[in-house]
């Protein structure tokens, strides 16, 4: 831990957290938006699925912690949804045991702590052609639908619903405008700037919306060291100081 303790927000899932500080990345805009307020940690691992990640568990979210994570934005579906190969490796999980899977990560964050809350991201859409066009010699053909991907979010819903969980329906929510399938998304994946605003909007719809107490909205938490002091910039005239532990200037966004 290092200064005083803020509430720790955990960025858990697989390329789409671990690339989410790259290109003007979600997980890049929400710690901005949470600087001074809580701390954003991200734990992403590029090309797993939900099998992997229920493996690593009580590794990455030991019961015993010190200090539990107040969120969990937790995000696995878009490999597990991927076509499966003729000789059973890589990273596709059926269905239903992707189902089980997600019980299990919601079970087991659950259990850290009567005060962590979580957040489940539903599959977000794709860029077919985008993908179509890619080629590799790294990698066998991946095979990868929308259609897939939408019977992976929708299940991702159904286990929020019965499990009391938040939920963010990112194929819906992306889906906005003319444009998204060209401005989302930098290989027809993974996400553009655009695509990750898109995301933090509806991440921040949901917590402000939730009727979670204490309240982790942004603007409810308090700012760390806010206090005025004398040692502030001098305000225009020339013998008080202001105080700019708020201030929002520098987003291009102001985020609600």
């Amino acid at each position: 831990m290092v200064g005083p303790e803020r509430p720790v927000i955990v960025l858990f899932g697989s390329s789409i957290v671990q690339f989410s500080f790259s290109n003007g990345g979600w997980g890049a805009i929400l710690a901005d938006i949470y600087a001074r307020k809580a701390d954003v940690i991200i734990r992403g691992y590029l090309g797993w699925n939900s099998r992997r990640a229920v493996q690593v568990l009580d590794k990455v979210f030991p019961k015993d912690a010190l200090v539990q994570p107040s969120l969990v934005i937790v995000y696995f579906g878009g490999n597990d949804s991927m076509g499966p190969h003729h000789s059973g490796l890589g990273p596709h999980v059926p269905l239903t045991e992707y189902i089980e899977n997600m019980k299990k990560i919601a079970l087991h964050l659950k259990s850290l702590s009567e005060k962590t809350r979580i957040i489940f991201l539903g599959c977000p859409p794709l860029n077919e052609e985008m993908l179509r066009n890619q080629t590799s010699t790294v990698l066998s053909k991946l095979v990868r639908t929308n259609k897939v991907c939408k019977d992976y979010s929708d299940a991702c819903g159904v286990i929020c619903e019965e499990m009391e969980i938040k939920f963010v329906d990112l194929f819906k929510s992306m889906q906005k405008g003319d444009d998204w399938a060209t401005a989302c998304f930098t290989d027809g994946v993974h996400l553009a700037e655009e695509g990750s605003k898109r995301v933090v909007g509806a991440i921040l719809h949901v917590i402000k919306e939730a009727n979670w107490k204490p309240s982790l909205y942004w603007k409810s938490l308090p700012t760390e060291f806010g206090d005025d002091s004398p040692y502030d910039l001098v305000g225009s005239d020339g013998t008080s100081t202001v105080n700019l532990s708020e201030c929002t200037f520098h987003r291009q966004i102001q985020w609600d």
